[in-house]
């Protein structure tokens, strides 16, 4: 009988009009603030996205800095709506960090891929439509994210890389610098004139605008092989065309070669037959 006394006491303390305009007024608070800052943080992504834009900012970091903000910025509304509640920040505080050790260790992982994540944002090795080597993968980048970067291949297939893994590994930016030397290696019978070999390497390189003069080409003997003189041709070329023009010399460098006579050597075996 004594707990029947006990409950229906508790239940009429909590359904008492005080506790119920207590309620009333923490609710209303609870739906103000939600609105309110449902509006700040609408209103704070769009200042966010016109300063990213009129500082020319890099599209991929542009969406990487944008979620960043969000999740903050809702992580701290959804706080604020707890302590409305009724909650206290101390007991948020430590759930926070209760969780925030358990999730750190379940997700090691995914935090080491957000850390590198903040570290390709902050040094900046490579920017959107960048051709760029990762271990041995090759491709564009299309898209940087908390977790991942998306590379475009050649042939278009996607490649997703972990940003822990890019951060940990070497990393070659084929599309960093504005200029390009374009090398290729081109043979000649030891019986050919080697002045004129590289006089009419001269004249290809001379023929192409895409083709700098300002570092001009450099061509010189690189080796003798054992079937024939291997020449060096190194030109230079802005970024974007690099592969017009390595076509442009492997193509024009042999219709040359065999305009003017000059021979380019295969391996070649004489096999003699004994009776």
């Amino acid at each position: 009988m004594d707990e029947l006394e006990k409950t229906q006491t508790y239940f009429e303390k909590l359904l008492s009009p005080e506790r119920l305009s207590d309620f009333a007024d923490r609710l209303i608070g609870l739906v103000v603030l939600v609105v309110i800052g449902l509006i700040l943080i609408k209103v704070i992504l769009i200042i966010a996205r016109k300063a990213l834009v009129k500082g020319s900012s890099d599209p991929v970091i542009y969406t990487f800095v944008i979620n960043a903000i969000k999740a903050i910025l809702i992580i701290t509304l959804i706080t604020m709506a707890l302590g409305v509640m009724g909650v206290q920040m101390t007991t948020i505080i430590a759930v926070i960090g209760a969780a925030g050790a358990a999730i750190a260790l379940a997700l090691r992982d995914s935090l080491a891929n957000i850390a590198g994540g903040i570290m390709i944002i902050i040094t900046q090795p490579f920017s959107k439509d960048d051709l760029i080597d990762v271990g041995d993968v090759s491709g564009k980048v299309e898209n940087i994210d908390l977790f991942l970067t998306t590379l475009k291949t050649y042939d278009n297939k996607t490649i997703t890389i972990p940003n822990g893994l890019i951060n940990t590994s070497i990393l070659v930016n084929h599309s960093k610098e504005d200029l390009r030397r374009v090398d290729c290696t081109f043979s000649i019978g030891y019986s050919n004139d080697i002045s004129k070999a590289k006089t009419i390497l001269q004249n290809v390189c001379d023929s192409n605008v895409m083709i700098h003069k300002t570092p001009e080409p450099l061509i010189g003997v690189a080796n003798h092989g054992s079937n024939a003189v291997i020449l060096d041709l190194k030109a230079w070329c802005n970024t974007d065309d690099y592969w017009d023009v390595k076509y442009f010399l492997e193509e024009n460098v042999k219709l040359a070669f065999d305009e003017q006579n000059i021979d380019i050597p295969y391996p070649q075996m004489d096999v003699h037959l004994k009776k």
